[in-house]
């Protein structure tokens, strides 16, 4: 059985398939490409279905996407992957006469191809597989010519995204339009200096939403920073890392670690009051608070003048999830008056929130 539903194929954090729904329907009727979300609650992954996939992939490109891990063109759907009553499931040769069937005769067309399975609870289980079928298909792909004789970055990557043992999407990636992180997750390790597991949200922050050659230019000696609601530390301390000297403002107390490296100031005060006496570089937030009320201080300090920078968590309400992070990006730029580069994502190591990076423009 083989469906060829064309559209999007997009990953998300189990429990926001709702939120990525919304956003990509909403996103693609902007774009005026008419379409429909297809998902369960609990996935890891939503399906957008469309007659112009292409032209949706350009329309959407992946940085602009919020809820989505990972953006991919589906080319097949193989609801029953090798089935055959009495016999051992041929999913190899599934999977090649499904690609022959969507594209047509093989030929050189990919540079490497990832066997996943969804980041959720049913998927977990399927890991074994995946790594068993990713090594049997590579050689088979070759052997057809549907692969590059070596791993070739610069070409299309083929996803085959495991649903279940015989249920199987197939799709296609764009290397500058898609991550290369398995499962759109970046491999990322707790340092034991870290005052806290917050630390990763920021060190994801800057490898997602910031590119190579700005994470060059905006971070080194003396550039200065201030970490709002810091305690213990953890987004301090990456800021440190990376050469900047923090302003560090709680009133609650900071790993002793920091203080003794001589780049970080403690502050004892309320980070929605207190604010500097000059532009700083960068300014991070991470403080638990109601998200329009953050939004509506992070436009305050871009407004203001007291920053040209900016990365802060939104914590998100239960409910209407899509709905409030569109008002508070909405309600930020407004406040903030002037024009700003704002990028949005809700990252691996968040949860019930979005982690936004925010710059001065000069459009």
């Amino acid at each position: 059985m083989m469906s060829v539903e064309r559209g999007l194929l997009c990953y998300c954090r189990a429990g926001f398939e709702p939120e990525l729904a919304a956003e990509l329907g909403e996103r693609a009727a902007q774009a005026g490409i008419a379409g429909y979300p297809k998902t369960q609650r609990g996935s890891a992954f939503v399906q957008y279905v469309c007659d112009d996939a292409q032209l949706l992939t350009q329309r959407l490109p992946f940085r602009s996407l919020i809820f989505a891990r990972q953006k991919l063109v589906q080319l097949i759907e193989l609801p029953g992957l090798g089935a055959a009553a009495g016999a051992r499931p041929d999913r190899v040769g599934a999977l090649l006469r499904g690609l022959e069937s969507a594209l047509g005769a093989p030929h050189m067309r990919f540079g490497d191809v990832r066997v996943e399975h969804p980041d959720s609870d049913a998927g977990g289980p399927l890991a074994g597989l995946a790594r068993a079928l990713g090594n049997a298909l590579r050689p088979a792909l070759r052997e057809a010519g549907w692969l590059t004789p070596q791993d070739s970055a610069a070409r299309a990557r083929l996803h085959v995204l495991l649903v279940s043992g015989d249920h199987a999407i197939v799709a296609m990636a764009d290397p500058s339009d898609s991550t290369a992180d398995p499962l759109g997750i970046p491999r990322l390790r707790m340092n034991p200096q870290a005052p806290s597991r917050s630390a990763l949200k920021l060190e994801e922050a800057f490898l997602t939403l910031l590119d190579a050659s700005e994470r060059n230019a905006w971070f080194g000696d003396n550039l200065y920073a201030a970490d709002l609601g810091a305690a213990p530390g953890g987004w301090s301390w990456v800021l440190m890392r990376q050469g900047v000297r923090v302003i560090s403002v709680d009133n609650g107390p900071l790993a002793q670690h920091l203080l003794d490296s001589g780049r970080v100031e403690h502050l004892r005060a309320d980070g929605f009051v207190w604010h500097p006496k000059r532009m700083l570089d960068w300014m991070v937030c991470d403080m638990v608070e109601q998200p329009r009320r953050v939004a509506a201080r992070m436009a305050t300090w871009m407004r203001e003048g007291w920053c040209r920078r900016t990365v802060f968590n939104l914590k998100l309400p239960m409910k209407k999830r899509w709905d409030e992070t569109r008002h508070c990006l909405a309600l930020f730029e407004s406040e903030a008056g002037i024009p700003l580069d704002v990028r949005a994502r809700q990252l691996y190591h968040d949860r019930e929130e979005i982690t936004v990076f925010a710059q001065r423009s000069s459009r």
